[in-house]
């Protein structure tokens, strides 16, 4: 019986999830030829055509959809399997900095995970904005962090981009005058900041209709049908949806994450921040 390389799943599930091979090869740190390669030997292994020709681009075929979701039990077991190895017999405490972003949606099947495999390490999530965490990691008081790039780093070990998006309360219910209504986060704020840049690009009024310290708020805010905001599609959910096409919005950049390990991090550190770079570049937020 022929046996399923992780290495060959796991880029194979990078394509399925983003659609696109170039993307594949950045999301695994590859070329575009070695993941084509990678597929081809997927495929001879077995023995059915997973992706078919469509246009310029590739597309799965029913056998491809069928191993992907095959490939994903399979890297489920694959990662609890590794972390149980390397975590069984971990003590020690491991500090967790992340934005709400993450907290609100990939990370808790993540942390279930690790704590499972890792019963003797104390994990302290602390749960912020990217100014305030960077702080608190630049003190040593956090190991592994997560918040929004600011540029490339030497702790930096992997980089989390997603699609920016509009995003606005049921779509049948929202009306709004000439001037559009904003909620944002306080100063500073990266998504604040591309908001606003993309509207002044457009020329399209706008106003500050409600601004929060924390996205409890700015959800709040979205979901009594006020104002629309950017975040990416972690944020959907909850009566917050991405706006209508009739309103007109303008595009936005991606919005870019930055996954930092402490210098002098022990085992159990070194271990969270592998977990989390595999499974959150995985797990990317579609529009």
């Amino acid at each position: 019986m022929q046996t399923l390389d992780p290495d060959l799943l796991r880029t194979f599930l990078a394509f399925a999830e983003s659609g696109s091979l170039s993307q594949a090869a950045a999301t695994v740190g590859r070329t575009p030829s070695a993941v084509t390669a990678q597929m081809q030997r997927l495929e001879a292994v077995i023995g059915e055509e997973l992706l078919a020709p469509s246009g310029r681009g590739r597309v799965l075929t029913p056998a491809g959809e069928d191993v992907v979701v095959q490939a994903r039990k399979i890297l489920e077991v694959h990662r609890d399997a590794w972390l149980s190895l390397k975590g069984g017999r971990t003590d020690g405490r491991v500090s967790l900095g992340c934005t709400q972003d993450f907290a609100d949606s990939t990370l808790p099947a993540l942390l279930r995970q690790f704590a499972r495999a890792h019963p003797r390490v104390q994990l302290d999530l602390r749960v912020g904005r990217t100014r305030e965490l960077q702080s608190q990691y630049d003190q040593g008081m956090i190991d592994v962090l997560i918040v929004m790039r600011q540029g490339a780093a030497a702790d930096e070990v992997a980089v989390i981009e997603e699609p920016m998006v509009w995003l606005c309360a049921s779509p049948d219910a929202t009306s709004f005058d000439d001037q559009l209504p904003l909620a944002v986060l306080d100063p500073p704020c990266g998504f604040r900041s591309a908001a606003i840049e993309a509207l002044d690009g457009q020329g399209r009024p706008y106003r500050i209709a409600a601004t929060s310290p924390s996205l409890s708020g700015i959800r709040a805010a979205i979901r009594s049908g006020i104002a629309v905001t950017a975040r990416t599609g972690r944020f959907v959910g909850d009566g917050v949806v991405i706006a209508p096409d009739r309103l007109a919005l303008p595009a936005l950049p991606d919005a870019a994450f930055s996954l930092h390990l402490k210098r002098s991090a022990e085992k159990a550190a070194i271990t969270l921040a592998d977990l989390l770079a595999d499974g959150l570049v995985r797990t990317v937020a579609e529009p």
